[in-house]
């Protein structure tokens, strides 16, 4: 029986959602920063193309490193610049601050549903 990746993949978009969502919520915190470039990150299909096998941790003192985390990056974007060099959009990052829960609610629907019709099977 071969294993069943879907798991696996809606795990690591959940992880990639939690890093979006802590990467608009800064970019939000930060709107009247002098100067804060707003952050984005790749998006999911890029991460996942390029997330490799990474070190893991032997002792649970260990730092591990969070591979998506690289994928985060300043992004001028088309944004005008405010008079204190700040480029962040409110209304655009609540966009993706809904586009994020709308993403995750998804994820878990499929989840859901995926998780049922394997009951259903084992049930009979």
């Amino acid at each position: 029986m071969q294993p069943i990746q879907l798991f696996e993949l809606a795990s690591s978009k959940a992880h990639w959602l939690s890093v979006r969502q802590n990467v608009v919520t800064g970019n939000i915190a930060n709107a009247n920063t002098p100067g804060y470039v707003t952050m984005e990150i790749d998006p999911f299909e890029t991460v996942l193309q390029s997330v490799g096998t990474s070190m893991s941790a032997t002792h649970p003192m260990h730092f591990t490193e969070d591979s998506m985390r690289g994928a985060v990056r300043a992004d001028g974007g088309d944004v005008a610049v405010s008079p204190s060099g700040n480029s962040v959009a409110l209304e655009e990052e609540l966009m993706k601050a809904g586009e994020v829960r709308q993403e995750y609610e998804l994820n878990a629907g499929i989840l859901r549903s995926f998780h049922r019709m394997m009951l259903m099977t084992v049930r009979k």
